[in-house]
This record gives C-alpha cells, structure tokens and sequence, in this order.
C-alpha cells in the first residue's frame, strides 16, 4: 500500500498488512498506519445481490406503468351500442346509438363526435361529424347519443365512432 508523510509529502511503498507506528526517513515525523479492512466476498456479494435486485424492481415497474390501462390516455370513451335501418321518403338511413363515458377523475366537456362507416375490407367509406346535445361529462358519468346518418349506406358492413377535439374541451 502506497503511503505519504504529511508534513514533507514523501511517498512510501509498505507491504498491504502493515499497521502500527511510521517514521518518515526524510523529516522524522511519525504518524500511526491503520491496515485497511479488505471487504469480504459475502458483502461484495450481497451488495451486488441488492444492486440487481433494485434494477429489477425498477425494470418491472416500468414496464407495468407502460402497460397500465390507457384511462390516462383516454379519459372518454365512446361505444356504439346500436344501429337501426330505417326508410324515410324511401331513402335507407341509418340511426346509431351509443354512450360516452368519463373514467377519469375530472369533469370533461363533451367532445364531438365522428360516425366512421367501414366496408367489408376495414375501410373507412364515409365520416360523419355530429354535436351532441351534452356539454359535461361529470366523473364517472356515461351519456347517451343518437344520430341519423346522411347519405347512402349500402356497402357498410361495421360502424364507429370516434371522439374529436378532445385535448381542447377539457
């Protein structure tokens, strides 16, 4: 071990167990050398046992935050929950039905909504923007909506919706 007087700064090389009283060779002053305790492999273990242990904790809550149900993302939901066809002045309409839903802990405004016809592919053929007649959504509150689809509906095979605007009406 590697050693230096403190009053003239000479530097001394002593075998790593030495401890007891030093004189410097130089100055004569003497100080007391303490051999240093050498950690053992079992802490040297157990301290790269914990070190691991915490990244592991820190990986699982990552991912369990990165797959947490989206209500963080996605305050409102809306769901189609019925879809009629109907004749009027013998043109074929369609009238959809359906709730949104606030599953956060703040009250929203009502967004408007957007019905999305799709064809048997997954394509979207034609979108339709309508206003509710809500305005809030309180927490935990679901309300319900109609709308009667303009236009030709042959060839929809599935139908959406989708909420607009959402960031700036809360």
């Amino acid at each position: 071990m590697k050693i230096k007087c403190d009053i003239c700064k000479t530097e001394y090389n002593l075998p790593s167990k030495t401890s007891g009283e030093v004189r410097c060779a130089i100055c004569g002053h003497t100080w007391t050398v303490k051999n240093k305790t050498h950690r053992s492999g079992l802490m040297v273990f157990f301290a790269s046992l914990c070190a691991l242990l915490a990244a592991t904790v820190f990986a699982v809550a990552v991912i369990i935050t990165s797959r947490r149900d989206n209500s963080d993302q996605r305050p409102l939901v809306a769901v189609v929950n019925d879809i009629q066809t109907v004749t009027t002045d013998g043109t074929r309409q369609m009238v959809v039905t359906g709730t949104v839903t606030n599953r956060s802990d703040d009250i929203y405004a009502f967004p408007d909504l957007v019905i999305v016809l799709y064809d048997e592919n997954g394509a979207a053929i034609s979108r339709q923007r309508f206003m509710p007649s809500a305005t809030f959504l309180d927490v935990g509150q679901s309300v319900g909506f109609t709308h009667r689809l303009s236009g030709d509906v042959s060839g929809v095979k599935r139908v959406g919706v989708e909420l607009v605007n959402m960031e700036d009406k809360k």
